[in-house]
């Protein structure tokens, strides 16, 4: 082939499979249950939401983020999927939320909208437990590429600074909030920063 006809071939390429991720995103987000919230208010990439009561499972493990993260997700799938107890699997829903415990990091799964009225399946053993979220108002702020710390921090400021332009503070820490599968490439994921808030008026 001539350099022409290689640069075309890798043009197509590209765009097929850019194509073909963009796909899978729509897929993972259109498929897999989100919460629902009622939105109070919108400014470009940060919205406040009112959430009703959350059914939620968690895990909370020692380790610096990655590390405790990758241990609390691993504990959780293997509840939902049904491998570390009896009974029925849970379908899988987004996002995950991660936030500060002390010194530890804790992993939140919602869990599916039924289980805001049926008792879910009890956990084998301690690493996970289930509770209710109770209802509540937060900020978010949204954003696409790979969360690593750096960037998360950077949204946590920005957010921090506009509650702050309104008068607010955040009435607990900052929650993060990942909606996609992890071979979901980085300018297609969906990442928040959320941040309890009492009123915005």
């Amino acid at each position: 082939m001539g350099e022409d006809t290689n640069r075309r071939a890798w043009l197509i390429g590209g765009g097929v499979a850019g194509a073909a991720a963009a796909g899978v995103a729509a897929w993972w987000l259109t498929r897999t249950e989100t919460p629902d919230y009622s939105l109070v208010l919108k400014d470009g990439a940060i919205e406040v939401r009112a959430y009703g009561a959350l059914p939620i499972a968690e895990a909370v493990h020692e380790g610096d983020r990655d590390a405790a993260l990758g241990k609390g997700f691993r504990a959780l799938a293997d509840y939902i999927f049904a491998k570390s107890r009896v009974g029925e699997k849970i379908a899988m829903t987004a996002p995950v939320i991660a936030d500060r415990a002390g010194d530890k990091w804790r992993t939140r799964f919602i869990l599916p909208a039924q289980y805001r009225d049926l008792t879910p399946p009890e956990p084998t053993g301690n690493e996970v437990t289930t509770a209710t979220l109770p209802a509540r108002r937060v900020a978010a702020i949204r954003f696409a590429g790979r969360a690593d710390d750096a960037l998360l921090a950077e949204r946590e400021d920005e957010l921090r600074d506009w509650l702050g332009s309104y008068g607010l503070k955040p009435t607990g820490p900052a929650e993060y909030a990942f909606y996609n599968a992890p071979f979901v490439p980085g300018p297609l994921r969906r990442n928040e920063v959320l941040l309890p808030v009492a009123s915005i008026y």
